[in-house]
C-alpha cells in the first residue's frame, strides 16, 4: 500500500488521484468527515479531482453513512479493513490518501479497539459543564488509562470532549479482550507545503466554499433534520457556520474565526505527522509546489527504491 498524508490544502487529493491512474490503484480515504453524505463543500470533497481524463479513479469510504451519526474510529477500522481486502484480491494498489493522522495510524499499527456504546446517565451528568472543566477531567480519565492526549482534537468542542470522557470511562469499568487486527506495510508520502503557502491555499479555499454555498449547505442540513448540535460536533466549518446560521455570531464573526480555526487545524496535523516520525514511521517529504506529474514520477521513484531495498533484505 501506499499512504499520501498532508494538511488541509496540500493538494493531496490531486496527487492522489493521478498517481492512482497512473498505477491501476485505488483510493482508501483517510478523513473522519467525509464519510458523511450531504456533507460536500464543508469538507472539501472535491470528487471532480478523481476524474482523470476521461476515467475515474476509485475511491472508498466518501459518503457511506448518513449527517447526524457519531462515526468513530472503531467502525473506520472495520470499513477499510474490508475495503483494502477487497481491492487487493482485484489486484490493485490501494492508496490510503487523508489528513486524519488518527485513522491513519490506526490502521498502519493495527490499533486494537473496542466499541464503546453512548452512556446517556453520564451525558446528562456532564451536560451544563464548561469545556475547561470537561478537560480536566478528561485529563484525569487518560491518567488512569494510561491513554495520552496526543493533540487538541478530543477537546475542540464539549461535545467531543463527552465523548472521549464516555469513552474513557467505558474502558475503565468495562475491561475487555481487545480486537486483532494486522499492521498494514505502506509507504508513506507525505507532501509538504511551505507554511506560508500553506496559510494561502486555505484562506483562497475557504473563500471559494464560502462562495461555492456552504451556507446554503448547513442551511439544507438543519432543514432536513440535522441538529444544528450535531452539525457544531464536527468541528470547524460546520461549527462556525451553524454558529452563524443559527444566529449566534455574525457572518464577519464566523469567517475570521474559521480562518482562524482551520489554520490551527492544519498545524495541528502537521504536529500529529511529526509525532508518528517519532513513533517510528518514516515518511518521506515531497515538495507540493512542483507540477502533479513531477510528484507522481517522484513518489513512483520512491517507491522502485524501497522496493529494491526490501527485496534486499528478503534475500
Amino acid at each position: 500500500m501506499i499512504t499520501i498524508l498532508g494538511p488541509t490544502a496540500s493538494g493531496k487529493t490531486t496527487l492522489a488521484a493521478n498517481l492512482a491512474y497512473r498505477i491501476c490503484g485505488e483510493i482508501i480515504s483517510a478523513d473522519s468527515r467525509q464519510v458523511y453524505r450531504g456533507m460536500d463543500i464543508g469538507t472539501g470533497k472535491d470528487l471532480d479531482d478523481y476524474r482523470i481524463g476521461n476515467s475515474t479513479v476509485p475511491y472508498h469510504l466518501i459518503d457511506i453513512c448518513e449527517p447526524g451519526e457519531k462515526y468513530n474510529l472503531f467502525r473506520y477500522q472495520s470499513d477499510f479493513h474490508k475495503v483494502y481486502e477487497a481491492i487487493v484480491n482485484r489486484g490493485h494498489i490501494p492508496i490510503l490518501c487523508g489528513g486524519t493522522g488518527l485513522y491513519i495510524e490506526a490502521v498502519l499499527k493495527g490499533y486494537s479497539l473496542s466499541p464503546v456504546p453512548q452512556n446517556d446517565k453520564l451525558r446528562d451528568s456532564l451536560a451544563g459543564k464548561s469545556l475547561e472543566e470537561l478537560t480536566r477531567i478528561l485529563v484525569g480519565l487518560k491518567e488512569k488509562t494510561g491513554s495520552k492526549m496526543h493533540n487538541r482534537s478530543d477537546v475542540d468542542t464539549p461535545q467531543r470532549a463527552i465523548r472521549a470522557i464516555e469513552i474513557e470511562r467505558y474502558n475503565i469499568d468495562n475491561p475487555m479482550p481487545e480486537r486483532e487486527l494486522p499492521s498494514i506495510d505502506s509507504l508513506l508520502i507525505g507532501v509538504s507545503v511551505d507554511r506560508e503557502e500553506r496559510r494561502r491555499r486555505i484562506s483562497e479555499r475557504l473563500r471559494a466554499r464560502i462562495e461555492e454555498g456552504m451556507v446554503d449547505e448547513v442551511r439544507h442540513l438543519i432543514d432536513s433534520g440535522v441538529s444544528a448540535e450535531s452539525l457544531i460536533y464536527y468541528g470547524l466549518e460546520y461549527k462556525y457556520v451553524t454558529e452563524y446560521v443559527t444566529g449566534k455570531i455574525s457572518y464577519e464573526e464566523m469567517y475570521s474565526r474559521l480562518e482562524i480555526a482551520i489554520h490551527q487545524f492544519a498545524k495541528r496535523q502537521m504536529t500529529w505527522f511529526r509525532g508518528m516520525e517519532r513513533r517510528g514511521f518514516h515518511i518521506h517529504w515531497i515538495d507540493a509546489s512542483r507540477p502533479t506529474d513531477e510528484l507522481v514520477d517522484e513518489i513512483l521513484e520512491i517507491k522502485k527504491q524501497n522496493d529494491l531495498n526490501n527485496y534486499g533484505r528478503e534475500k
